[in-house]
């Protein structure tokens, strides 16, 4: 089989397209590429659509922990101690059993307990909860002189806050939010270790690296591989991200303009 056709069969294997069955001897390079890079498909899903999501509900936490009433306070408060206060792998473990006792009462869960959609929930709160940490840093380090301006310029309530307040947040928080992006596509590789099953062999990058790991009894030519794929998506979500940034400082002078630095963190 030449390589043409392993990506032919096995390139979008991982959303139930081409071959269904993994191979099982003479593995070659090529299929160690294809399908690692297959499972990929469902890193940047998660990633991407946890991401999207929860921005939105990051913003809403930073405004209600900014918030002066006590109850909206404390909610954001707390759903902030509680996702980043515990590991994202413990997340998905109870999660996962959750979602299975919900779907033995009502046949509406069942969705819940596949990867696509509850192991995705997981991610969008626990993005949103370290998204709104940042979020609010950011929207208590926002000059009081910009809030002024807007006064006199007679905006007040939302337009203040959509005109003002809030690109002026997101100006101060993309560096450290463009960190927390890379974080969280790589925190997507703990999906299908943590409780949620593969269905029909179909997994992420590194579902399909330990697979061949432990069929070749070699871990030194899919992790590498699966890392070489990570460190290119690295590079664009850095990519994409700085071009925002940009954006976002085009008023500033160049010496003042912020710039996106990677800053490893070694515990989620």
């Amino acid at each position: 089989m030449s390589c043409w056709d392993t990506i032919a069969d096995y390139g979008l294997r991982s959303i139930g397209i081409g071959e269904r069955l993994l191979p099982r001897s003479d593995f070659t390079l090529c299929q160690q590429v294809v399908l690692i890079g297959s499972g990929m498909i469902w890193n940047i899903y998660f990633g991407i659509v946890a991401l999207g999501t929860g921005f939105l509900l990051a913003t809403a936490v930073a405004l209600g922990k900014a918030s002066s009433h006590k109850v909206t306070r404390k909610l954001s408060e707390w759903f902030i101690f509680v996702f980043r206060g515990s590991p994202l792998f413990i997340q998905f473990f109870f999660a996962y059993f959750g979602f299975q006792a919900l779907k033995s009462v009502s046949s509406v869960f069942d969705a819940f307990s596949a990867a696509w959609l509850g192991a995705l929930i997981v991610l969008f709160l626990n993005t949103a909860a370290y998204s709104g940490e940042i979020f609010y840093g950011a929207l208590r380090s926002v000059p009081k002189g910009d809030a002024e301006a807007a006064d006199a310029y007679g905006l007040s309530g939302w337009p203040r806050f959509r005109r003002i307040i809030w690109p002026t947040m997101l100006r101060l928080a993309w560096p450290a939010y463009t960190n927390e992006a890379i974080f969280l596509f790589h925190a997507t590789t703990l999906v299908y270790f943590s409780g949620f099953p593969a269905w029909q062999q179909r997994g992420d990058a590194l579902y399909y690296a330990n697979y061949f790991a432990d069929k070749t009894f070699n871990p030194f030519v899919p992790y590498p591989i699966l890392a070489g794929y990570f460190i290119v998506l690295t590079l664009i979500v850095v990519s994409f991200f700085g071009l925002i940034n940009r954006r976002l400082n085009r008023h500033l002078p160049q010496e003042r303009r912020a710039k996106i630095r990677y800053r490893p963190n070694l515990i989620r």
